[in-house]
């Protein structure tokens, strides 16, 4: 199966990374490589090709060796839009799914638009982050997964989004490894909460201090503060709720 990355061709493998996704909030992205560090994450230019950050631009980055053409990174970023809950967009459960990773077809740098709107349900079950609104208008043609429990969503045969299942198994900060423990309810449904918190309409309520938004902004900070299980998780997300506090209560 051929798939267009924005203007460069490449062709699905039988190979997906190995690494297991990383949901850093804290940059915000989704990444996955091999590499522990932002130094060594910036080293890899040296040995890559692939999408990069062009002046004034916003872009993912999806890396493949120089050598092998093969797809070898990826940092997806996380939109600060919520899709409205009218859109009602899903993940079909009889989409075709491939499992594999991704060759170049030639050796070229391009851009890779990040998503725009991210839909999680209450239960972060599943992150879904999508090109635009306009996707749902159309069926998905099929999920190729990258990575464990990361998929790029394909449509008429280009990538036109990204999903992660159980975001929150994924949660840490920076490029430190996850958990591998498995996230309590708890976290799940808190992480969730942030989500709605952090993006668009809400956190433009939070920005502006509409009493209804501080509420759940300060009963999310005093659950995670008071959560006793999965506190590794719990305390990521409190720091994150903290940040949003002390961001915007003196504005």
């Amino acid at each position: 199966m051929d798939i267009v990355l924005n203007s460069i061709d490449a062709v699905v493998t039988d190979a997906p990374l190995p690494f297991a996704p990383r949901l850093a909030l804290d940059m915000p992205q989704v990444i996955v490589g091999g590499f522990a560090s932002r130094v060594e994450f910036e080293q890899q230019a040296r040995t890559t090709f692939g999408s990069l950050r062009w002046l004034w631009s916003e872009e993912d980055h999806i890396r493949f060796g120089k050598e092998s053409h093969e797809l070898v990174s990826v940092g997806l970023h996380v939109p600060t839009e919520a899709a409205p809950v009218e859109a009602g967009f899903h993940v079909p459960d009889g989409l075709p799914t491939l499992q594999g990773g991704l060759r170049a077809n030639e050796v070229r740098d391009f851009g890779m638009p990040q998503a725009t709107v991210l839909h999680c349900d209450t239960e972060a079950a599943e992150l879904i982050c999508l090109r635009d609104l306009a996707v749902p208008d159309a069926p998905l043609e099929a999920r190729i997964g990258v990575a464990p429990g990361l998929a790029l969503l394909v449509q008429d045969g280009a990538a036109v989004g990204w999903s992660l299942t159980d975001p929150a198994r994924c949660l840490t900060s920076g490029y430190t490894a996850p958990d591998q423990s498995p996230p309590s309810p708890d976290t799940r449904r808190q992480l969730a909460e942030y989500l709605a918190l952090f993006t668009r309409p809400l956190a433009d309520e939070v920005m502006d201090k509409e009493p209804g938004a501080w509420r759940r902004l300060r009963t999310a900070e005093r659950v995670l503060r008071n959560q006793r299980e999965d506190r590794r998780r719990a305390e990521i997300l409190h720091r994150l709720v903290i940040r949003m506090i002390e961001d915007y209560e003196n504005c």
